[in-house]
């Protein structure tokens, strides 16, 4: 029996692997791009590489890693079971097998790596030029549209058959181009650089007067993209399917949603930092700011590192008011409807907590967008004296929330007994989210009852194992 927060195991042992989620068995060399794969390990003198499989591609990994070993003289390493989510590279399990380079495969969230040379083998899924070139026409049918073309990685090998059928039409047609890892120096004006993806905006509005249409089956990455820029109608066009369509998603809703969570971190007194990723640049500096800017808005902070979130874990730690989850771009929108605590993205924490940051319609997934020098980054203001402090109430329970401000830390007095710092704030006493918690509860611990408990002297212990100690048969 499984519930929302336990899980039997037979979810995973009925889930069946879509068609198309495999190679073709004949064409291992073509799906896998073995050239250009044995070109890499060869060019830079890897004498030991990690070979990083997703789930749906893990039974092709021994063949695989005998064609690259044959082919490039060195060893292979196939890493499965990612500690997070597959489509970020597993630099850690790469370390623990002593690997001077990864070769991932399958989709990826193209997130750049803090160490290791990494080479990204999408997998050539077949896509339909032909069925796609009539799914879009019926889907703009103004020839002057003004549309960007974005595809899961998988399919990024055939955009360029695509875009061959479809600009001689759509004079105002924009392709992006997969871009691994991060392009030296910023974007230049009319450039975006977001996702992993990179292509021009020509139009006077700028992006927001452009169609979105996307190549590929509906996931996070779509997800993601939708959100981060809402001002743009979305189509898609699922290969497994052969159908497009015009996105329904309630943009508008789903934001509510994510404000509505903005809120409950806001309410929040104790956070809970869940770390999702440790491969993917810049994790510890966001830890680092996350933990600052919840020092200054006077909240508790915890960082956690426990693999892949699920209900069961998370419900452990019920002093946490609230989560938030450091992700890449795709693995960061977890929905937590089922969660006993809601999670929140780097970028809601930063709403909910910076009062120099405001609402401005723009959202933002990639956790790097916040750092300093990053296009997103606004600096968190100087602490408000206690005297100067605002009342805030909350928009959820219309109570006034306790105000925990942070101000400069005092100056550092020789060691003395005949002087005390006196409370500049004049407080008789302070607030504590973790005493106010131990007081809701019904039970509190053991007692210790000091100078009560008899004191016993250590005794032999039972020897073997459960099924059948050494003395069990004596005592009968």
């Amino acid at each position: 029996m499984a519930t929302a927060f336990s899980s039997d195991g037979e979810a995973a042992l009925r889930r069946e692997l879509g068609p198309a989620a495999a190679a073709p068995r004949g064409d291992l060399d073509g799906f896998y791009e073995m050239g250009r794969a044995a070109a890499f390990v060869r060019g830079g003198g890897y004498r030991k590489v990690a070979l990083q499989f997703p789930d749906e591609l893990l039974a092709d990994a021994a063949a695989v890693a005998a064609r690259m070993e044959a082919a490039t003289g060195a060893e292979m390493y196939v890493l499965g079971d990612t500690t997070y989510g597959s489509c970020c590279v597993d630099e850690v399990a790469a370390e623990h097998a002593g690997a001077g380079a990864v070769l991932h495969y399958g989709p990826a969230c193209l997130s750049p790596c803090r160490k290791l040379p990494v080479l990204h083998i999408f997998g050539q899924q077949p896509l339909d030029v032909g069925r796609c070139t009539e799914a879009f026409r019926e889907l703009y049918p103004d020839r002057q549209s003004r549309v960007v073309v974005l595809s899961d990685v998988v399919y990024a090998h055939a955009m360029g058959e695509l875009e061959q059928q479809l600009c001689p039409e759509y004079p105002n047609i924009v392709f992006s181009r997969v871009v691994c890892g991060d392009p030296p120096g910023p974007a230049p004006p009319g450039e975006v650089r977001q996702f992993g993806r990179q292509f021009p905006v020509e139009a006077l509005g700028g992006l927001q007067d452009c169609a979105m249409f996307y190549v590929g089956a509906e996931g996070l990455a779509l997800t993601s993209f939708m959100l981060t820029w809402n001002r743009c109608p979305f189509s898609s066009f699922d290969p497994a399917t052969g159908c497009g369509r015009r996105e329904t998603l309630n943009v508008n809703r789903a934001l509510m949603r994510r404000l509505y969570l903005v809120e409950r971190a806001r309410d929040a007194r104790v956070v809970g930092i869940l770390v999702g990723t440790l491969g993917v640049a810049g994790y510890l500096s966001v830890l680092q700011h996350l933990r600052e800017l919840l020092r200054r808005a006077g909240k508790r902070s915890y960082t956690l590192a426990v693999g892949k979130p699920n209900p069961a874990k998370l419900a452990n730690f019920l002093e946490v008011d609230i989560f938030v989850l450091v992700a890449c771009a795709q693995n960061t929108l977890l929905d937590s409807s089922e969660f006993y605590r809601p999670i929140v993205t780097p970028y809601e924490l930063e709403l909910a907590c910076n009062p120099a940051r405001e609402w401005t319609g723009n959202y933002f997934t990639d956790f790097r967008d916040l750092l300093p020098g990053a296009c997103a980054h606004v600096e968190l203001p100087p602490p408000v004296p206690a005297a100067e402090a605002v009342p805030d109430i909350s928009l959820i329970t219309g109570e006034m929330r306790a105000a925990r401000l942070c101000d400069h830390p005092a100056p550092q007095l020789p060691p003395s007994t005949a002087l005390a710092c006196r409370d500049q704030t004049r407080a008789l006493a302070e607030i504590s989210p973790a005493a106010s918690f131990l007081e809701s509860r019904s039970w509190r611990g053991l007692e210790q009852q000091l100078g009560q408990t008899p004191i016993s002297k250590a005794v032999q212990g039972r020897r073997g194992i459960a099924i059948a100690y050494e003395d069990e048969g004596r005592e009968q």
